[in-house]
């Protein structure tokens, strides 16, 4: 299909500067955006109809799934792990870290660090951390492989653990998506989709197939995890909202929440980032910083803070160990449940949960981080936000720990009847404070999601319109269809099928790491081959001078013309 743009046309009246970055992609064909727009709404329908006709024979189906990529591809999750973390550490350290500033030389950053942060870790890992921050502690001070536990530490290899987990291999996961996604769009003036950032490496003739098919995984991706998430955080803001107030849960509060969250989020999508997200996103970090706090003054002070030094020291000491097991020996002989393997568990679970979430979180982290560095970038999203989660987990947990002994068990045994619970009930044991920090949990759990979901819906949207830019009652349709998935799961179906639904999803990132280890290849081949044409063009990408025009043939060959004079850069 012929695609041939001027980008921009020159305008008659030059007092408006242009938008950048300005675009250089090509669009869909006809077919293809059929596709993309009416694809995943018909199989999500056709999902659920599926999951609640039938919840255990496709329990049945996805356990065995489950199973046959735990058994077999332990090995691959793993070294996809370390492969993201040796892409960031070359970023970091290499020139090309340093002298490569999303947006081009002269970009600005559009947030301060406060706020940059908040809503990339409001986006990210939030939520998570606030189910498990003490769960997980709790459910593994027992069981903790790799690590060689101190005569006597009852709570250090639950948390270290934790750090892993939620730590720096995780952020660098989210982060090597989102420097493809941020390179691409912000100096290469692709959309911020995944058929932009990935298909530059394929042969020509399956380009246009193969994006359209990245996209649809990218948006099922999204919607399915953003669903099945909004349903787990009706039920935990549910217990938390239970825990002062007596209310106890049901399908009629569960609904009532999910209205009450959806229109809250609903609100900030309509509002946009700078004046919704990113307030929601300062209040969260607040009131984090005041729970954590709190929890340090009013409960066992003397024991978190050596619990943590030492719970540190474990994680450094073990980190590369962790980072390498594979658990050889489960492989022995032909796995009959993923039940059996720790990893299944835990580390192939988690990875697989932050690949199936890399579409939206790296996504909307792209679209926030003009302006920075790649190294600045690179250390932003991996360093700081890992210390985050490692004091968050380390004053949390720790409590959890301590207080699980105080009660003989006590938050061991609420943690085994219902994981949700488990901050609600550590916290009730805090002096003096307990019940004021029930209240802020319940609200960061809020919160929380809210800004997850909001992230969400920018980067759903613009996997969706690309390369149109959708208009905030386009985003709050999008709010109200994930709420509406939510709420069939959830009221409908249970705890049960929202369960079924959301391993299935996170089992699909199985086949989705492969279209991001593609994604991958190509950002590093387009670094590795930047010259002073695609320098030219990068600059000429985000100039908002009208008086630079930029001009893009079919085959997708940009043309820079300055002063008369045209600079053609080579294909990325």
């Amino acid at each position: 299909m012929k695609n041939e743009n001027v980008v921009p046309k020159k305008p008659t009246n030059h007092k408006e500067p242009l938008v950048v970055p300005r675009f250089t992609g090509s669009d869909l064909p006809p077919l293809g955006r059929l596709l993309i727009q009416f694809t995943p709404p018909a199989a999500i329908i056709a999902l659920i109809i599926m999951v609640l006709t039938n919840p255990d024979g496709v329990a049945a189906v996805i356990f065995d799934m489950r199973t046959y990529v735990t058994g077999g591809y332990t090995w691959l999750f793993i070294l996809y792990s370390l492969f993201s973390v040796a892409v960031c550490a070359w970023l970091v350290f290499s020139k090309i870290g340093k002298q490569v500033r999303l947006g081009g030389p002269n970009a600005k950053k559009e947030y301060n660090n406060f706020a940059w942060y908040s809503m990339l870790f409001a986006c990210g890992q939030g939520i998570g951390l606030i189910f498990w921050s003490v769960a997980q502690p709790i459910m593994l001070r027992n069981e903790s492989p790799v690590i060689n536990a101190l005569e006597g530490d009852v709570a250090g290899g639950g948390i270290v653990w934790a750090y892993f987990h939620w730590g720096f291999t995780a952020w660098a996961m989210y982060c090597v998506v989102a420097v493809c996604l941020a390179y691409s769009h912000h100096n290469l003036g692709k959309t911020l989709t995944f058929r932009e950032a990935t298909v530059d490496i394929l042969p020509k003739w399956s380009q246009a197939g193969a994006g359209v098919v990245v996209e649809l995984l990218a948006i099922m991706a999204t919607i399915l995890g953003l669903s099945t998430s909004f349903a787990f955080a009706a039920m935990q803001f549910s217990s938390g909202l239970g825990s002062f107030t007596g209310v106890v849960s049901s399908s009629t509060i569960w609904l009532l929440v999910i209205v009450g969250l959806g229109t809250a989020t609903a609100i900030s999508a309509f509002f946009g980032i700078s004046k919704g997200m990113r307030l929601i996103s300062e209040t969260n970090s607040i009131l984090s910083i005041v729970l954590v706090i709190a929890v340090l003054i009013f409960g066992p002070t003397l024991f978190i803070v050596s619990n943590m030094t030492q719970t540190f020291g474990s994680y450094f000491t073990n980190f590369i160990p962790m980072s390498f097991w594979t658990d050889a020996p489960s492989t022995a002989t032909p796995m009959e449940s993923w039940q059996e393997s720790w990893n299944g568990w835990w580390t192939v679970f988690i990875w697989c949960w932050v690949i199936a979430f890399s579409p939206f979180v790296a996504g909307f982290i792209a679209r926030i981080s003009r302006g920075r560095t790649l190294r600045e970038f690179v250390i932003g999203v991996t360093v700081v936000p890992s210390l985050i989660v490692m004091v968050w987990i380390g004053v949390l947990g720790s409590a959890a720990i301590y207080y699980d002994d105080q009660t003989g068990n006590g938050i061991s045994a609420a943690v085994g009847e219902n994981v949700s619970s488990g901050l609600f009930v550590m916290l009730e044991s805090v002096p003096l404070v307990g019940s004021l920090l029930l209240v802020v949990a319940t609200i960061l759990v809020a919160t929380y999601y809210v800004t997850s979901l909001d992230a969400g819906t920018y980067a759903l949207a613009e996997f969706v319109s690309a390369p149109k830019q959708a208009g905030p009652w386009f985003r709050v349709v999008l709010v109200a269809s994930i709420a509406a998935v939510a709420t069939v799961l959830l009221t409908v179906g249970g705890s049960g099928v929202v369960d079924t639904v959301q391993t299935g999803t996170i089992i699909g990132a199985f086949p989705f790491s492969i279209v991001i280890l593609l994604m991958i290849a190509n950002t590093i081949k387009r670094l590795l081959n930047r010259d002073r044409s695609t320098k030219e063009l990068e600059k000429a990408v985000n100039n908002p001078d009208p008086s630079v025009e930029l001009k893009v043939d079919a085959s997708g060959e940009a043309q820079v013309i300055t002063n008369g004079h045209s600079v053609v850069p080579e294909r990325s």
